[in-house]
């Protein structure tokens, strides 16, 4: 009984540890294991990060929106960023990525590739870290959509899994930093956000997400914990110490690493 007593409690329930996990196999299957684990960054709602100031709203956006899809690995995608008071629905076009999906290898697109919008609220750079979130949520989407695989838990899981795969892409502390648990549709052509970026995925089960990044990237808890909100810094401390204790989950994470291309 004594054992029990001082027994911490897990930091999550089991069935959405074990839905993380998943995603993350999801994601190093079908988002390029090599770009993860040699590419990508933990990015930081700093500036060194984010350098810059535009002269406009316009502008500042664009300088967030330019740095958020280098970081993701998608700066070659033909993206256009639109105000979302003056966007005007129009049909998706066909979308062509020539070559590698993200990462280094990706080839510029073509002269005449239709475009992919996406917008944004003005309003948002009040809240410079949720803006961002925001835009690497809907690449996360975009990204998403380009696999066949079916999310885990099925379809309806989609809104939780583009989260994950923001997160994976890099953009853990600023989700988790940002995030409010409410529903809302994910980022899509001319799709508008309000002033806080709502979420599917508790702030809880995003900073489980992070710790995954960390854990698998061997990031410091230091080096993570100085930019993370300091009410989640305990939980964050118990993710990872939750996720070191999974040796075989944890090890079937890890062997992408040597399955994915060189």
């Amino acid at each position: 009984m004594l054992s029990k007593l001082f027994q911490s409690e897990p930091p999550l329930d089991e069935p959405s540890a074990l839905w993380l996990f998943d995603a993350y196999a999801w994601s190093l299957r079908n988002l390029d294991a090599r770009v993860f684990f040699d590419e990508s960054i933990l990015v930081t709602p700093t500036n060194e990060h984010f350098p810059g100031r535009g002269n406009s709203v316009s502008e500042m956006a664009a300088l967030m929106f330019e740095r958020v899809a280098a970081y993701a690995g998608m700066a070659h995608w033909p993206f256009r960023l639109l105000d979302a008071n003056a966007c005007t629905l129009e049909p998706p076009g066909q979308i062509r990525i020539e070559g590698a999906l993200r990462g280094s290898a990706g080839l510029p697109a073509t002269a005449g590739q239709p475009g992919i919008s996406i917008s944004y609220d003005p309003a948002m750079l009040n809240n410079p870290e949720a803006m961002i979130a925001g835009f690497a949520h809907a690449l996360a989407h975009h990204l998403g959509t380009t696999v066949q695989e079916t999310p885990p838990g099925g379809v309806q899981n989609w809104p939780h899994l583009t989260e994950v795969v923001a997160v994976f892409l890099g953009f853990g502390l600023l989700f988790a930093n940002s995030a409010f648990n409410v529903k809302v549709g994910c980022g899509g052509s001319c799709g508008t956000t309000a002033a806080d970026r709502q979420s599917y995925l508790s702030q809880y089960d995003i900073t489980y997400g992070l710790a995954l990044f960390a854990v698998l990237k061997q990031i410091p808890d230091k080096q993570v914990l100085k930019h993370l909100k300091s009410s989640l810094r305990g939980h964050y401390k118990r993710c990872v110490k939750d996720i070191r204790g999974r040796g075989e989950a944890l090890e079937r994470l890890q062997a992408y690493r040597q399955a994915a291309p060189a």
